[in-house]
């Protein structure tokens, strides 16, 4: 049997304050956090849910030096951007802080000093890659080269993003700094280590042995951190933008990152409350941390192992990690903008925050991962919240405003039909709390939405806009039942979309339920007055979504165009004008075209120079059909030695550039000119 908690603490993974939030955060993390923080309030629970922004680290002092402005800058208006866009999701935080607040700098020097007073951390000098022009030690993840497996010249110092491979920064091939472009340098550094390996053992027991109920992609993924042998790992780096390590002779270090971030739930409940050693401190405290997979490890291994070296913290009941979302088939990416921004979106699609909330929480990774498509958001919208929801209740509320002036009818006495309707209604609460409890939280929402599919079955059978003529009375029961069935909806709705939870109360007019009164039938009472009703949903016509398929259109040209920049190849080594007087280019003439047989690439082109008509063989058969050649103007390069390609004597080279896509694309006269001009 589960054990029975006095208080609940629940985390969020701290965002990182160098860009804005979007939908693979929301649905890995926040909105499930949410959700589950709802329902435990619902449920009268003690519960805090905390949360705030990671304001620390490299990535933060790069995105500084490129914009020309501090660190502060650029953490100020992230955080700004970022705890706006969780109110206006309705993400309910009890407390939404920051790692850069004075709070959380005397906590987290608190806390490691206490670990280096008690001899916890080793000291361990290394060589480490140092950028001269930049003055800076450099993180694995800033310094870039080739891969040594897949060739990719952009990989980085802890891993290959196009191969998937892991790698050190003393595998890649030329690497180079990102924040300079230099090549960097070994400079010999002192670090403090938090030697992760004499936790191993007890972390295998609490882990592997105590919550083998976790789920497979966490306690997988902690089981193959286990049973690989854990290392000792830096609370350190050299770096001016951190937490100072508090201790003498660390001059130019601050706190990792990584060691200074999870310490920002304790601080943040600081903040909250002057209780907060009772959520942090107390094993009648359940503590469950919510992140996305890529934190398993922080989460799981290490911050795990800072509370046991401190001492007197509790560890978390659970780690409840989501998979990735991807967006429109492609993996969501910061650096390339390929993702839907929380903040964008509100701006774009105002009044339709739970459509989101909804849409994420019915496609969730929870076990692998998914893809988000417009497409997908718009059919969910008009066929299941429009459609099914929405139906239901406008049904429920215009047939009692019709019919009775908007006064809520007295039930009669109930048929078969009617107990078996309020017996599937009675068996939601189980299901709902099952599946929450056990963060399936698809599931849940599944279970949420069968009321109003009940509500819409019950009404759909028992026709009351027929019967109104034939059975009144009949009517006053079948609509008193649906107004019982959207009452309950305001209840089990509630974490998924609060607000149309708060609009079906203001329609219905009441207070909400209990969240054990689910499953009832008497809780709007007869004779009492809802008020007016309005649509709940609206349906999403294809331009609403054709304007954001537009917006990732345009991304995904910018990112081309990037892409096709970032490999202009380097200048050649210099030519006099001699050299370049010796090219003879002219502007020619397309006269006939046709493939080369047995070849993909080749068309033989015949040509006019103006001084001669020759052929020419050209790899262009991919771009171009050779009847949308006939007739071009293009520029030829002449006097270039003949080649006999594929027994075709080719005199000459059409002359061509590539665009952001890669594609080859002929160059031609602005305007229609004498076949044999000379270009120069």
């Amino acid at each position: 049997m589960a054990k029975e908690f006095k208080r609940y603490l629940v985390t969020s993974a701290l965002p990182y304050a160098n860009g804005p939030v979007h939908i693979g955060h929301l649905a890995g993390v926040y909105i499930p956090s949410d959700i589950y923080t709802r329902y435990l309030r619902l449920r009268g629970r003690d519960v805090l849910s905390i949360c705030g922004s990671d304001e620390h680290g490299v990535p933060i002092t790069i995105k500084a030096r490129k914009e020309g402005v501090t660190p502060q800058q650029i953490v100020d208006r992230y955080h700004n951007i970022i705890k706006k866009s969780f109110e206006g999701l309705g993400i309910s935080f009890d407390i939404y802080s920051r790692t850069t607040s004075p709070v959380h700098t005397v906590t987290a020097s608190d806390f490691f000093r206490k670990l280096y007073d008690d001899g916890k951390f080793i000291e361990k000098t290394s060589m480490q890659y140092y950028d001269e022009e930049a003055q800076t030690f450099l993180a694995d993840r800033y310094i870039v080269g080739t891969c040594p497996r897949c060739g990719n010249d952009r990989a980085y110092g802890d891993q290959c993003e196009k191969c998937g491979s892991t790698l050190s920064p003393d595998e890649l091939i030329n690497p180079h700094s990102a924040v300079s472009g230099s090549v960097p340098v070994k400079r010999e550094t002192k670090h403090w280590y938090l030697p992760l390996n004499e936790y191993e053992e007890a972390l295998r027991k609490w882990i592997l042995e105590g919550h083998k109920e976790w789920k497979t992609n966490v306690y997988g993924q902690c089981k193959s951190w286990l049973d690989g042998g854990l290392q000792p790992r830096a609370v350190s780096r050299d770096l001016d933008w951190g937490i100072p390590v508090p201790v003498k002779g660390a001059e130019g270090k601050v706190l990792y990152v990584w060691f200074d971030a999870p310490i920002g739930y304790i601080s943040a409940t600081k903040e909250l409350t002057p209780d907060w050693e009772k959520y942090w401190k107390d094993p009648e405290t359940k503590l469950v941390h919510f992140i996305g997979k890529d934190n398993i490890v922080f989460h799981c291994i290490v911050f795990p192992a800072m509370l046991m070296a401190h001492g007197g913290y509790i560890l978390p009941e659970n780690v409840p990690a989501n998979e990735f979302l991807n967006l429109e088939g492609d993996k969501i990416s910061t650096s390339r903008n390929w993702a839907v921004w929380l903040h964008e979106y509100l701006e774009d699609m105002p009044g339709k925050e739970d459509v989101l909330r909804y849409v994420l929480c019915a496609n969730a990774p929870e076990t692998k991962d998914n893809d988000f498509t417009w497409k997908d958001f718009q059919a969910r919208n008009n066929n299941e919240l429009v459609a099914v929801l929405g139906n239901f209740v406008n049904r429920a509320l215009v047939l009692t405003e019709k019919y009775y002036g908007g006064v809520v009818p007295e039930r009669g006495e109930l048929t078969d039909y009617d107990r078996d309707t309020i017996a599937d209604l009675g068996r939601v609460k189980e299901a709902l709390e099952n599946n929450i409890e056990n963060f399936r939280f698809r599931e849940a929402l599944k279970e949420a939405m069968n009321v109003a599919r009940i509500g819409n079955k019950y009404l759909a059978d028992t026709e009351p806009w027929k019967l109104i003529k034939s059975d009144p009375e009949r009517v006053k029961t079948i609509l008193n039942i649906a107004l019982q069935i959207t009452a309950n909806l305001t209840v089990v709705i509630e974490p998924f979309m609060p607000f149309l939870s708060k609009k079906l109360l203001e329609m219905l007019d009441i207070e909400r339920p209990s969240w054990d009164s689910i499953g009832s039938i008497d809780l709007v009472a007869a004779g009492h007055h809802i008020g007016k009703p309005s649509l709940l949903f609206e349906k999403i016509e294809d331009d609403v979504i054709q304007k954001q398929l537009d917006k990732l259109e345009a991304t995904k040209k910018a990112n081309m165009a990037a892409e096709a920049a970032s490999h202009i190849e380097p200048q050649k080594e210099q030519v006099t004008f001699d050299d370049f007087g010796k090219a003879d280019i002219r502007i020619s003439t397309i006269l006939a075209a046709e493939r080369v047989p047995k070849t993909r690439k080749l068309l033989k082109l015949s040509i006019d120079t103006g001084i001669d008509k020759r052929e020419i063989v050209s790899g262009i058969a991919e771009y171009y059909s050779p009847e949308d050649l006939v007739g071009r103007q293009v520029l030829v390069l002449v006097n270039l030695e003949p080649r006999e390609i594929k027994g075709i004597l080719s005199r000459g080279m059409i002359l061509m550039g590539a665009d952001a896509s890669g594609r080859l694309v002929l160059l031609q006269p602005e305007k229609k000119m004498v076949s044999g001009a000379v270009v120069g």
